[in-house]
């Protein structure tokens, strides 16, 4: 049973499951509270007074909020993949009683420079996606406080959505990027 569980779970936390899960979680947390303070800047027409200020709202409240996300969720998937691989490598020898060295030896062999790639660029385009759906829903909220909520929850859901479906197409156009036999 053994014998390929290190590979097959590392490869599958670095190509998947850290960015995918980290981007949903950033999406519901990040993502709605960009959403409602917008949103409330909004509805409380402070975007209207940066406007007469001749401050342009996307320069000064969605830009920083991009290179922020454009920073830190390679980052966050980066840790997801540490804490993911030790959670494994913990299960594997407590749970499934396999060598933890055996364990380690096929993770090692089998984990190639592309998947921590396609990881962390996943991550990069799902930060972008997050940041640029969730301010958009804020910008365009309207009804007061009841928009705000309204905006919240769509910005949460369509960026949630976004981030699946583009992770289909993400995989597929970096396997093509980086084919198989790519080190």
């Amino acid at each position: 049973m053994g014998s390929a569980t290190g590979a097959v779970v590392s490869v599958a936390i670095c190509r998947e499951l850290a960015p995918v899960l980290s981007a949903l979680m950033v999406s519901g947390r990040v993502g709605a509270a960009m959403s409602a303070e917008i949103g409330t800047m909004k509805v409380t027409e402070q975007i209207d007074a940066l406007r007469a200020l001749a401050v342009y709202p996307v320069d000064y409240l969605v830009v920083p909020r991009a290179l922020a996300m454009m920073i830190s969720m390679p980052l966050l998937t980066a840790e997801c993949i540490g804490f993911g691989i030790i959670a494994s490598y913990l299960i594997a020898i407590v749970v499934l009683d396999i060598n933890g060295t055996y364990y380690l030896d096929n993770m090692v062999r089998w984990t190639r420079m592309r998947d921590l790639i396609m990881g962390t660029s996943k991550a990069f385009v799902f930060g972008i996606l997050i940041v640029f759906i969730c301010c958009h829903k804020g910008l365009t909220t309207r009804e007061g406080a009841v928009g705000v909520g309204r905006a919240t929850t769509e910005a949460v859901v369509v960026s949630s959505l976004a981030v699946l479906i583009s992770n289909f197409f993400l995989t597929m156009a970096l396997n093509i990027v980086y084919p198989a036999g790519y080190q």
